[in-house]
């Protein structure tokens, strides 16, 4: 596999200029990986944005089988959009590492000192608008994993009005982080797309 730098002309006040483009010999043919790369960024966009993948074919003039070929290939996971909120969580990176391998659509993990961090930052006005932010975001979330105390999961319940899967790691108030078991979390996230599968 060889790689090509093509020089290409663009008039622009008299001037020619460079520009570089990633190319590879497949056979006979020559291949624009840029190309193939923004058709691919278009679909997934298109798709994403709540056209269907008949409609998404029309648009680019692509086959529909191809549409979703391409998503087959890149799925991680399958079922209702699913987000993970937590604090004050001590292992936080190895949470985060392990939901992007499931699949989570959305993660939002503080450490305790992050919590505290954001609290004193942040004008009380803002802090609010914060708050409400997130809540609206998380409404557009079919399952909600939440990692906190017993009292900020009940609130969580109440206020978003979802499913709410709690997992209580603490009695309220929690001062200093915890440390959650992620093979636990990993086995919850899998049982909820298992029976999200089931229902189809």
């Amino acid at each position: 596999m060889h790689t090509y730098k093509v020089l290409k002309y663009t008039m622009r006040e008299g001037c020619p200029i460079s520009t570089s483009m990633r190319l590879i010999r497949v056979g006979d043919k020559i291949l624009s990986r840029d190309k193939i790369t923004a058709k691919i960024d278009e679909i997934l966009t298109l798709r994403a944005s709540g056209l269907s993948q008949i409609d998404v074919a029309k648009i680019l003039n692509v086959d529909r089988p191809f549409v979703s070929r391409l998503e087959s290939l890149g799925e991680i996971a399958k079922g209702g959009k699913l987000a993970l909120v937590g604090f004050p969580i001590g292992n936080k990176v190895e949470l985060e590492k392990m939901a992007f391998e499931e699949g989570v659509e959305f993660v939002y993990i503080l450490t305790d000192k992050e919590r505290w961090s954001m609290v004193s930052n942040t004008d009380g006005a803002m802090l609010v608008n914060d708050l409400l932010e997130l809540l609206q975001n998380l409404k557009n979330f079919d399952t909600i994993i939440l990692l906190a105390s017993n009292l900020r999961s009940q609130y969580a319940e109440n206020i978003i009005g979802k499913q709410v899967i709690s997992l209580e790691i603490g009695k309220s108030p929690i001062k200093d982080d915890v440390e959650v078991d992620e093979e636990r979390v990993r086995k919850i996230i899998k049982e909820i797309r298992q029976k999200e599968g089931e229902k189809k």
